[in-house]
Protein backbone atom coordinates (compact mmCIF):
# COMPACT_ATOMS: atom_id res chain seq x y z
CA UNK A 1 0.00 0.00 0.00
CA UNK A 2 1.47 3.17 -1.02
CA UNK A 3 1.62 6.29 1.29
CA UNK A 4 -1.45 8.03 -0.85
CA UNK A 5 -3.61 4.81 -0.46
CA UNK A 6 -2.75 4.97 2.88
CA UNK A 7 -3.92 8.81 3.99
CA UNK A 8 -6.86 7.76 2.26
CA UNK A 9 -7.61 4.91 4.64
CA UNK A 10 -6.72 7.44 7.71
CA UNK A 11 -9.47 9.84 6.62
CA UNK A 12 -9.92 13.44 6.67
CA UNK A 13 -13.14 14.57 8.88
CA UNK A 14 -15.17 17.75 7.27
CA UNK A 15 -12.55 20.56 6.11
CA UNK A 16 -15.74 22.98 5.81
CA UNK A 17 -15.47 24.82 8.80
CA UNK A 18 -11.73 25.78 8.13
CA UNK A 19 -12.53 28.42 7.09
CA UNK A 20 -12.97 32.79 8.14
CA UNK A 21 -16.55 34.04 8.19
CA UNK A 22 -16.14 36.38 5.48
CA UNK A 23 -15.99 33.53 3.24
CA UNK A 24 -19.85 32.61 3.46
CA UNK A 25 -21.04 35.92 3.73
CA UNK A 26 -19.56 36.50 0.54
CA UNK A 27 -21.59 33.74 -1.23
CA UNK A 28 -24.60 35.22 0.12
CA UNK A 29 -24.26 38.54 -1.14
CA UNK A 30 -22.99 36.90 -4.33
CA UNK A 31 -26.14 34.58 -4.37
CA UNK A 32 -28.03 37.62 -3.19
CA UNK A 33 -26.74 39.60 -6.67
CA UNK A 34 -27.10 37.00 -8.88
CA UNK A 35 -23.14 36.90 -9.65
CA UNK A 36 -22.35 33.33 -7.62
CA UNK A 37 -22.37 31.17 -10.74
CA UNK A 38 -20.27 33.24 -12.85
CA UNK A 39 -17.43 31.41 -13.91
CA UNK A 40 -13.93 32.14 -12.10
CA UNK A 41 -9.91 31.88 -12.19
CA UNK A 42 -8.48 31.79 -7.98
CA UNK A 43 -4.71 31.70 -8.40
CA UNK A 44 -2.66 31.12 -4.92
CA UNK A 45 0.83 32.46 -5.42
CA UNK A 46 3.28 34.52 -3.59
CA UNK A 47 4.47 37.96 -3.83
CA UNK A 48 7.63 37.90 -2.72
CA UNK A 49 9.89 34.45 -0.65
CA UNK A 50 11.25 34.90 2.36
CA UNK A 51 13.56 37.47 2.61
CA UNK A 52 16.85 35.85 2.30
CA UNK A 53 15.39 32.51 0.54
CA UNK A 54 16.39 31.46 -3.21
CA UNK A 55 13.67 29.36 -3.57
CA UNK A 56 10.69 27.89 -2.46
CA UNK A 57 9.19 24.22 -2.48
CA UNK A 58 5.82 23.27 -3.12
CA UNK A 59 4.20 21.13 -0.10
CA UNK A 60 1.33 20.53 0.99
CA UNK A 61 -0.69 19.67 -2.53
CA UNK A 62 -2.06 16.46 -1.28
CA UNK A 63 -3.29 17.36 1.72
CA UNK A 64 -5.03 20.15 -0.50
CA UNK A 65 -6.37 17.78 -2.45
CA UNK A 66 -8.12 15.73 0.49
CA UNK A 67 -9.54 18.92 2.33
CA UNK A 68 -10.95 19.81 -1.32
CA UNK A 69 -12.41 16.35 -1.62
CA UNK A 70 -13.53 16.53 2.24
CA UNK A 71 -14.79 19.90 2.07
CA UNK A 72 -18.83 19.53 2.99
CA UNK A 73 -21.08 20.86 5.17
CA UNK A 74 -22.63 18.57 7.31
CA UNK A 75 -25.77 18.76 9.61
CA UNK A 76 -24.42 19.67 12.62
CA UNK A 77 -22.18 22.44 10.75
CA UNK A 78 -25.39 24.10 9.13
CA UNK A 79 -26.68 24.07 12.74
CA UNK A 80 -23.68 26.21 13.75
CA UNK A 81 -24.10 28.45 10.95
CA UNK A 82 -28.20 28.84 11.61
CA UNK A 83 -27.68 29.12 15.73
CA UNK A 84 -25.16 31.66 15.19
CA UNK A 85 -26.80 33.63 12.40
CA UNK A 86 -23.64 33.73 9.73
CA UNK A 87 -25.84 33.64 6.81
CA UNK A 88 -29.59 33.76 5.80
CA UNK A 89 -31.37 30.36 5.18
CA UNK A 90 -30.68 30.06 1.67
CA UNK A 91 -27.36 30.55 1.57
CA UNK A 92 -27.54 27.49 4.58
CA UNK A 93 -29.48 25.79 1.69
CA UNK A 94 -27.00 25.83 -0.86
CA UNK A 95 -24.22 25.64 1.43
CA UNK A 96 -25.53 21.91 2.37
CA UNK A 97 -25.49 20.83 -0.77
CA UNK A 98 -22.02 21.74 -1.24
CA UNK A 99 -19.79 20.01 -3.21
CA UNK A 100 -17.15 21.56 -5.39
CA UNK A 101 -17.17 20.31 -9.33
CA UNK A 102 -14.56 22.56 -10.83
CA UNK A 103 -11.12 22.10 -12.04
CA UNK A 104 -7.71 22.81 -10.00
CA UNK A 105 -4.42 22.91 -11.85
CA UNK A 106 -0.83 23.62 -10.08
CA UNK A 107 2.48 23.03 -9.97
CA UNK A 108 3.24 19.13 -8.43
CA UNK A 109 3.94 18.14 -5.19
CA UNK A 110 7.98 18.82 -4.40
CA UNK A 111 8.74 21.52 -6.78
CA UNK A 112 10.34 24.85 -6.50
CA UNK A 113 8.75 28.06 -7.31
CA UNK A 114 9.15 31.80 -7.13
CA UNK A 115 7.77 35.53 -7.26
CA UNK A 116 4.57 35.13 -8.96
CA UNK A 117 4.14 31.30 -9.67
CA UNK A 118 0.75 30.12 -9.87
CA UNK A 119 1.28 27.68 -7.33
CA UNK A 120 -2.44 25.96 -7.47
CA UNK A 121 -5.06 27.62 -10.00
CA UNK A 122 -8.96 26.53 -9.27
CA UNK A 123 -11.48 27.23 -11.30
CA UNK A 124 -15.41 27.05 -11.10
CA UNK A 125 -17.96 29.25 -10.34
CA UNK A 126 -17.07 32.01 -7.70
CA UNK A 127 -18.92 30.69 -4.89
CA UNK A 128 -17.76 27.37 -4.85
CA UNK A 129 -14.02 28.98 -5.43
CA UNK A 130 -13.82 31.36 -3.17
CA UNK A 131 -15.40 28.74 -0.28
CA UNK A 132 -12.06 27.09 -0.62
CA UNK A 133 -9.48 30.09 -0.27
CA UNK A 134 -8.71 29.59 3.36
CA UNK A 135 -8.27 25.83 4.03
CA UNK A 136 -5.49 26.00 0.85
CA UNK A 137 -3.75 29.13 2.30
CA UNK A 138 -3.41 27.45 5.60
CA UNK A 139 -2.34 24.08 4.17
CA UNK A 140 0.12 25.60 1.14
CA UNK A 141 1.45 28.42 3.86
CA UNK A 142 2.52 25.98 6.52
CA UNK A 143 3.58 23.00 4.43
CA UNK A 144 5.75 24.89 1.56
CA UNK A 145 7.34 27.04 4.73
CA UNK A 146 8.30 23.70 6.48
CA UNK A 147 9.52 21.74 3.42
CA UNK A 148 11.73 24.68 2.21
CA UNK A 149 13.01 24.61 5.35
CA UNK A 150 13.77 21.35 5.27
CA UNK A 151 15.39 21.51 1.73
CA UNK A 152 18.09 23.79 2.93
CA UNK A 153 18.66 21.68 5.72
CA UNK A 154 18.70 18.99 3.26
CA UNK A 155 21.20 20.44 1.14
CA UNK A 156 23.43 21.68 4.40
CA UNK A 157 23.27 18.01 5.15
CA UNK A 158 25.41 16.71 1.69
CA UNK A 159 23.75 13.50 1.88
CA UNK A 160 23.69 12.81 5.68
CA UNK A 161 20.71 11.64 7.30
CA UNK A 162 18.26 13.82 8.34
CA UNK A 163 15.10 12.85 11.37
CA UNK A 164 12.55 15.13 12.01
CA UNK A 165 11.76 15.12 15.87
CA UNK A 166 9.91 18.11 15.96
CA UNK A 167 6.38 17.02 17.44
CA UNK A 168 6.85 18.55 20.57
CA UNK A 169 7.42 22.22 19.86
CA UNK A 170 4.42 22.70 17.42
CA UNK A 171 0.56 21.85 17.87
CA UNK A 172 -0.04 17.96 17.17
CA UNK A 173 -1.59 18.28 14.19
CA UNK A 174 0.68 20.41 12.63
CA UNK A 175 3.71 18.05 13.69
CA UNK A 176 2.09 15.18 11.53
CA UNK A 177 1.86 17.98 8.67
CA UNK A 178 5.00 19.13 9.46
CA UNK A 179 6.81 15.91 8.83
CA UNK A 180 4.86 15.21 5.94
CA UNK A 181 6.46 18.14 4.46
CA UNK A 182 9.66 17.62 5.79
CA UNK A 183 9.80 14.40 4.24
CA UNK A 184 9.12 16.22 0.71
CA UNK A 185 11.82 18.66 1.46
CA UNK A 186 14.36 15.46 2.00
CA UNK A 187 14.45 14.51 5.64
CA UNK A 188 14.49 10.97 5.47
CA UNK A 189 12.30 9.42 8.94
CA UNK A 190 10.47 11.26 11.14
CA UNK A 191 10.14 10.53 15.16
CA UNK A 192 6.23 11.22 14.98
CA UNK A 193 4.65 7.77 14.93
CA UNK A 194 0.88 9.97 13.41
CA UNK A 195 2.76 10.62 10.64
CA UNK A 196 4.20 7.13 9.97
CA UNK A 197 0.53 5.92 10.34
CA UNK A 198 -0.68 8.49 8.43
CA UNK A 199 1.62 8.78 5.23
CA UNK A 200 4.09 5.65 5.48
CA UNK A 201 6.61 7.79 6.28
CA UNK A 202 9.90 6.01 8.48
CA UNK A 203 10.05 6.23 12.33
CA UNK A 204 12.88 6.13 14.51
CA UNK A 205 13.45 6.55 18.16
CA UNK A 206 14.79 4.77 20.94
CA UNK A 207 14.99 6.88 24.61
CA UNK A 208 15.54 10.35 26.62
CA UNK A 209 17.72 11.00 28.89
CA UNK A 210 15.02 10.41 31.26
CA UNK A 211 14.95 6.75 30.86
CA UNK A 212 19.30 7.19 32.14
CA UNK A 213 17.78 8.67 34.85
CA UNK A 214 15.15 6.30 35.99
CA UNK A 215 18.01 3.36 36.53
CA UNK A 216 20.42 3.55 39.28
CA UNK A 217 23.57 4.04 36.75
CA UNK A 218 23.94 4.52 33.38
CA UNK A 219 25.27 1.30 32.64
CA UNK A 220 22.17 -0.33 33.81
CA UNK A 221 20.09 1.83 31.33
CA UNK A 222 22.06 0.99 28.35
CA UNK A 223 22.20 -2.66 29.32
CA UNK A 224 18.33 -2.57 29.68
CA UNK A 225 17.65 -0.48 26.37
CA UNK A 226 19.92 -3.68 24.79
CA UNK A 227 18.44 -6.32 26.00
CA UNK A 228 14.82 -5.01 24.86
CA UNK A 229 16.19 -3.39 21.56
CA UNK A 230 18.77 -5.21 20.30
CA UNK A 231 22.75 -4.47 19.35
CA UNK A 232 21.43 -1.83 16.88
CA UNK A 233 20.28 0.58 19.05
CA UNK A 234 20.94 3.92 19.57
CA UNK A 235 22.30 5.17 22.81
CA UNK A 236 22.07 8.49 24.39
CA UNK A 237 25.77 9.42 25.75
CA UNK A 238 25.65 13.07 27.09
CA UNK A 239 23.75 12.43 30.18
CA UNK A 240 26.45 12.79 32.41
CA UNK A 241 30.62 11.90 30.96
CA UNK A 242 30.47 11.19 27.07
CA UNK A 243 33.48 9.58 27.18
CA UNK A 244 32.85 7.15 30.35
CA UNK A 245 28.89 6.49 28.36
CA UNK A 246 30.76 5.43 24.98
CA UNK A 247 33.33 3.65 26.92
CA UNK A 248 30.09 1.73 28.70
CA UNK A 249 27.57 1.29 25.69
CA UNK A 250 30.99 -0.07 23.74
CA UNK A 251 30.97 -2.88 26.32
CA UNK A 252 27.83 -3.43 26.63
CA UNK A 253 26.28 -3.34 23.27
CA UNK A 254 30.20 -4.43 22.14
CA UNK A 255 31.36 -2.96 18.56
CA UNK A 256 27.92 -4.29 17.09
CA UNK A 257 26.57 -0.81 18.72
CA UNK A 258 24.16 0.78 16.80
CA UNK A 259 25.00 4.49 17.18
CA UNK A 260 25.26 6.90 19.93
CA UNK A 261 23.60 10.30 20.34
CA UNK A 262 24.87 13.18 21.61
CA UNK A 263 22.39 16.26 22.40
CA UNK A 264 24.65 19.18 23.82
CA UNK A 265 27.79 20.20 23.95
CA UNK A 266 30.14 21.65 21.52
CA UNK A 267 29.27 19.10 18.81
CA UNK A 268 32.30 19.51 16.35
CA UNK A 269 34.54 19.00 18.92
CA UNK A 270 32.36 15.90 20.69
CA UNK A 271 31.93 13.96 17.52
CA UNK A 272 35.61 14.15 16.80
CA UNK A 273 36.74 12.95 19.82
CA UNK A 274 33.89 10.41 20.48
CA UNK A 275 34.49 8.81 16.49
CA UNK A 276 38.61 8.47 17.69
CA UNK A 277 37.28 6.80 20.87
CA UNK A 278 34.56 4.57 18.89
CA UNK A 279 37.55 3.65 16.95
CA UNK A 280 39.95 2.76 19.17
CA UNK A 281 37.68 0.49 21.02
CA UNK A 282 36.54 -1.17 17.91
CA UNK A 283 33.22 0.46 16.99
CA UNK A 284 33.87 1.47 13.57
CA UNK A 285 30.42 1.08 12.36
CA UNK A 286 28.78 2.75 14.53
CA UNK A 287 27.27 5.57 14.16
CA UNK A 288 27.19 9.19 15.23
CA UNK A 289 23.93 11.05 15.68
CA UNK A 290 23.46 14.64 16.86
CA UNK A 291 20.83 16.74 18.12
CA UNK A 292 20.05 19.91 19.90
CA UNK A 293 18.40 23.09 18.57
CA UNK A 294 19.62 21.97 15.14
CA UNK A 295 19.33 24.33 11.78
CA UNK A 296 20.99 24.59 8.25
CA UNK A 297 23.43 26.52 9.92
CA UNK A 298 24.25 24.34 12.36
CA UNK A 299 24.08 21.66 10.23
CA UNK A 300 26.26 23.38 7.58
CA UNK A 301 29.32 23.98 10.90
CA UNK A 302 29.33 20.39 11.52
CA UNK A 303 29.93 19.15 7.51
CA UNK A 304 33.65 18.49 8.97
CA UNK A 305 32.34 16.68 11.69
CA UNK A 306 31.99 12.65 11.77
CA UNK A 307 28.26 13.12 12.29
CA UNK A 308 26.36 10.27 10.20
CA UNK A 309 22.72 11.67 10.89
CA UNK A 310 21.42 15.06 12.51
CA UNK A 311 18.38 15.50 14.57
CA UNK A 312 16.23 18.35 13.68
CA UNK A 313 12.74 19.66 15.58
CA UNK A 314 11.90 23.24 16.55
CA UNK A 315 13.54 25.12 13.76
CA UNK A 316 12.63 22.59 11.32
CA UNK A 317 8.66 22.71 12.15
CA UNK A 318 9.04 26.96 12.60
CA UNK A 319 10.38 27.22 9.18
CA UNK A 320 13.98 28.36 10.34
CA UNK A 321 12.97 31.49 10.97
CA UNK A 322 10.06 31.95 8.11
CA UNK A 323 6.69 30.08 9.34
CA UNK A 324 5.10 31.03 6.38
CA UNK A 325 5.05 31.73 2.48
CA UNK A 326 2.72 34.39 2.51
CA UNK A 327 0.86 33.18 -0.17
CA UNK A 328 -2.19 34.95 -1.38
CA UNK A 329 -5.35 33.30 -2.86
CA UNK A 330 -6.53 36.09 -5.88
CA UNK A 331 -9.36 36.20 -8.40
CA UNK A 332 -7.35 36.93 -11.37
CA UNK A 333 -10.30 36.39 -14.38
CA UNK A 334 -14.02 35.55 -14.29
CA UNK A 335 -16.91 35.91 -16.80
CA UNK A 336 -19.14 38.95 -17.30
CA UNK A 337 -22.38 36.63 -16.63
CA UNK A 338 -23.91 33.50 -15.67
CA UNK A 339 -23.66 32.20 -19.30
CA UNK A 340 -21.48 28.70 -18.84
CA UNK A 341 -20.16 30.22 -22.33
CA UNK A 342 -19.31 33.63 -21.39
CA UNK A 343 -15.87 34.42 -21.56
CA UNK A 344 -13.59 35.38 -19.28
CA UNK A 345 -12.40 38.84 -18.34
CA UNK A 346 -9.30 39.23 -16.77
CA UNK A 347 -9.14 40.90 -13.10
CA UNK A 348 -6.53 42.45 -10.40
CA UNK A 349 -6.84 44.24 -7.29
CA UNK A 350 -4.34 47.57 -8.29
CA UNK A 351 -3.61 48.92 -4.49
CA UNK A 352 -0.78 50.85 -3.59
CA UNK A 353 2.77 49.34 -2.80
CA UNK A 354 3.65 45.81 -3.44
CA UNK A 355 0.18 44.33 -2.77
CA UNK A 356 -1.00 44.73 -6.23
CA UNK A 357 -1.27 41.32 -8.68
CA UNK A 358 -1.43 40.42 -12.22
CA UNK A 359 -4.69 39.14 -13.82
CA UNK A 360 -5.40 36.52 -16.26
CA UNK A 361 -5.72 32.98 -16.71
CA UNK A 362 -1.61 32.27 -16.23
CA UNK A 363 0.37 29.40 -17.04
CA UNK A 364 4.08 28.81 -16.44
CA UNK A 365 6.95 27.32 -17.66
CA UNK A 366 10.96 27.14 -16.23
CA UNK A 367 13.31 28.15 -19.13
CA UNK A 368 16.71 26.40 -19.24
CA UNK A 369 20.19 27.22 -20.64
CA UNK A 370 22.31 25.12 -23.01
CA UNK A 371 23.25 22.92 -20.25
CA UNK A 372 20.11 22.50 -18.67
CA UNK A 373 19.93 25.05 -15.76
CA UNK A 374 17.59 26.75 -15.20
CA UNK A 375 17.44 30.66 -15.77
CA UNK A 376 14.14 31.96 -15.69
CA UNK A 377 10.22 31.16 -14.48
CA UNK A 378 8.14 32.26 -17.33
CA UNK A 379 4.51 33.23 -16.47
CA UNK A 380 2.17 34.00 -19.33
CA UNK A 381 -1.82 34.31 -20.01
CA UNK A 382 -1.94 33.84 -23.97
CA UNK A 383 -0.16 30.78 -25.64
CA UNK A 384 2.45 29.29 -24.63
CA UNK A 385 5.88 30.02 -26.55
CA UNK A 386 6.99 27.46 -28.43
CA UNK A 387 10.28 27.32 -26.90
CA UNK A 388 9.06 26.64 -23.82
CA UNK A 389 6.65 24.06 -25.02
CA UNK A 390 7.18 20.91 -23.01
CA UNK A 391 8.36 22.78 -19.90
CA UNK A 392 5.45 23.78 -18.59
CA UNK A 393 5.05 23.29 -14.87
CA UNK A 394 1.32 23.37 -14.14
CA UNK A 395 -0.42 19.63 -14.14
CA UNK A 396 -3.85 18.61 -13.37
CA UNK A 397 -4.80 18.25 -9.71
CA UNK A 398 -8.87 17.90 -9.96
CA UNK A 399 -11.09 17.71 -12.93
CA UNK A 400 -14.75 18.56 -12.75
CA UNK A 401 -15.09 18.05 -8.94
CA UNK A 402 -12.76 14.31 -8.91
CA UNK A 403 -8.68 13.80 -7.94
CA UNK A 404 -7.33 12.73 -11.03
CA UNK A 405 -3.68 13.46 -9.84
CA UNK A 406 -2.95 11.37 -6.38
CA UNK A 407 0.78 10.12 -6.05
CA UNK A 408 2.75 8.38 -3.27
CA UNK A 409 4.89 11.04 -1.08
CA UNK A 410 7.73 8.95 -2.54
CA UNK A 411 7.24 10.92 -5.78
CA UNK A 412 6.81 14.00 -4.32
CA UNK A 413 10.22 13.72 -2.26
CA UNK A 414 12.09 12.45 -5.97
CA UNK A 415 10.48 15.22 -7.22
CA UNK A 416 12.34 17.79 -5.14
CA UNK A 417 15.90 16.39 -5.57
CA UNK A 418 14.98 16.93 -9.38
CA UNK A 419 14.48 20.29 -9.20
CA UNK A 420 16.67 21.34 -7.00
CA UNK A 421 18.72 19.53 -8.93
CA UNK A 422 18.11 21.65 -12.01
CA UNK A 423 18.62 25.04 -10.39
CA UNK A 424 21.74 27.01 -10.81
CA UNK A 425 24.45 26.25 -7.79
CA UNK A 426 23.85 29.27 -5.81
CA UNK A 427 20.72 28.27 -4.76
CA UNK A 428 22.42 25.96 -2.37
CA UNK A 429 24.05 28.86 -0.60
CA UNK A 430 22.55 29.70 2.74
CA UNK A 431 23.72 33.44 2.96
CA UNK A 432 20.99 35.64 2.41
CA UNK A 433 19.89 36.49 -1.09
CA UNK A 434 17.59 36.91 -4.04
CA UNK A 435 15.71 34.86 -5.76
CA UNK A 436 17.90 32.10 -7.47
CA UNK A 437 15.58 32.74 -10.99
CA UNK A 438 14.05 35.78 -12.07
CA UNK A 439 10.69 36.01 -12.82
CA UNK A 440 9.64 37.38 -16.32
CA UNK A 441 5.48 38.39 -17.41
CA UNK A 442 5.36 37.71 -21.39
Amino acid sequence: MNSADLGRRVGVPSTALFTDQYELTMVQAALKAGTASRRSVFEAFTRRLPEGRRYGVVAGTGRVLDAVENFHFDDEMIGFLRQQDIVDEPTLEWLAGYRFSGDIWGYPEGEVYFPGSPVLRVEGSFAECVLLETVILSILNHDSAIAAAASRMSAAAGGRRLIEMGARRTHELSAVASARAAYVGGFDATSDLAAGFRYGIPTVGTSAHAFTLLHDTERDAFRAQVDSLGRGTTLLVDTYDVAEAVRAAVEIAGPELGAVRIDSGDLLLVAHRVRQQLDELGATGTKIVVTSDLDEYAIASLAAAPVDAYGVGTQLVTGSGHPTCSMVYKLVARAGTADADAPLVPVAKKSLGAKSSVGGRKWAARRVDEGGVAEAEVIGTGAVPEGLLGRELLVELVRGGAVVAREPLEAARERHVSARAGLPMSAMQLSRGEPVLGTEYV
